[in-house]
């Protein structure tokens, strides 16, 4: 890579990937409709949002709705933009879009990918604070998704 400053080049590494999309999802008794996973680059089970690749010809919204039905078995009732942001632009050349889905209710069983376990958990909202704070949930673009989302609730309050 050549430095935009001093035009120096030197080697670095940039990883091109599809866009992202991840769905905060509530049920209609306001619970979250989270999922844990096992996750290879730390070693540990994450308590996570649904969310995923967007595939080529999605657009954010078909994406994140596909992913929360295919990692929960839930079904959007409707589906709001938040934000998009930059996952690592250290590292990264693409976006990660993040939705909220209300009144998403139980419709089918998981349909994970074969290198996917996912199990749900219903997080009260009223829990999330508290999970926020003793770590139970620890992932950057969640914890990010999850701030926007408390900031679009405080607006529609």
């Amino acid at each position: 890579m050549r430095s935009p400053t001093t035009e120096e080049t030197h080697p670095f590494y940039r990883i091109e990937s599809p866009e992202w999309v991840n769905v905060v999802a509530l049920t209609a008794a306001d619970e979250l409709v989270m999922v844990r996973q096992w996750r290879h680059g730390s070693r540990t089970m994450t308590l996570e949002i649904p969310g995923g690749l967007v595939d080529p010809g999605e657009s954010p919204a078909e994406a994140g709705a596909r992913e929360l039905l295919e990692e929960t078995g839930y079904r959007v009732g409707r589906l709001t933009g938040l934000v998009s942001v930059s996952p690592n632009p250290a590292l990264f050349a693409n976006r990660c879009h993040m939705l909220v889905a209300e009144n998403c209710e139980f419709v089918a069983p998981i349909q994970n990918s074969a290198t996917e376990e996912t199990l749900v958990e219903l997080l009260p909202l009223a829990e999330l604070p508290e999970t926020l704070r003793n770590g139970g949930i620890d992932h950057a673009l969640v914890v990010a998704a999850l701030y926007h989302f408390e900031l679009w609730r405080s607006r529609n309050a």
